[in-house]
């Protein structure tokens, strides 16, 4: 389980198995840092590149007290309890549903996740008001992950990573927030002094290359 005291590094894995191994052999062994099977990665290898990755980033943190902590990011946007009871034999430790889904399907997410021992993520990617689907939850989640997607900032410039909505869901509910949308150092500067619990990196560490293990420990020294 996440300790709230403490910031952490989510690295997202989106290519292929191959180039997962490669990016968590050379990752710190922190326990500041969360491992992500994004989205494409279970789409390619379904629920068993969950397992893999909890494997290999459990030898990675062979000799050490850390557990490892891996996020299947389902995107759930229905059948909120089937997609959870899915990966929770898979060793991950959180889920995450979209913002966008019933809040139905929210309630029996984030039910079942607690059920099964999981956190719940819920990720508000194009929910312009988020604070409004948590005021309908009968549970909050225990992560709020606000995100630009990458295919708006690929596509349209003018959207900002929306910090803005950081201090608007602290004023009102005691969850964790992730700021997800930013990969250089200066974006993940401005999650951290906008108080983000959480930052999700991905483009550094789509392919491995001989700077994996130097930049995840740049970014770690910036999540303080």
């Amino acid at each position: 389980m996440l300790d709230r005291k403490k910031r952490y590094l989510q690295v997202a894995l989106n290519s292929t198995l191959d180039e997962a191994y490669e990016i968590i052999s050379q990752l710190p062994a922190s326990e500041r840092i969360l491992i992500e099977a994004g989205t494409p990665l279970i789409k390619q290898y379904g629920s068993a590149a969950i397992i893999q990755l909890r494997q290999w980033w459990q030898e990675r943190l062979s000799g050490t007290d850390i557990l490892p902590y891996v996020v299947a990011d389902l995107k759930t946007i229905d059948r909120g309890a089937t997609e959870v009871m899915i990966v929770q034999n898979t060793g991950a430790s959180a889920a995450i549903a979209m913002g966008q889904a019933p809040i139905e399907t929210l309630n029996i997410f984030i039910e079942t996740c607690t059920k099964y021992g999981l956190d719940s993520m819920v990720d508000m990617m194009n929910v312009e008001r988020p604070i409004k689907v948590l005021r309908n939850l009968k549970k909050l989640p225990t992560v709020v992950i606000l995100h630009r997607g990458v295919d708006e900032e690929t596509y349209n410039k003018s959207i900002p990573i929306p910090y803005i909505q950081i201090n608007k869901i602290r004023a009102s509910y005691n969850v964790m927030i992730s700021m997800a949308g930013g990969d250089t150092i200066r974006e993940v500067q401005r999650a951290i002094f906008n108080d983000a619990d959480i930052v999700v990196v991905w483009k550094n560490f789509y392919t491995y290359s001989d700077q994996t293990a130097a930049l995840a420990q740049e970014f770690l020294k910036v999540i303080k």
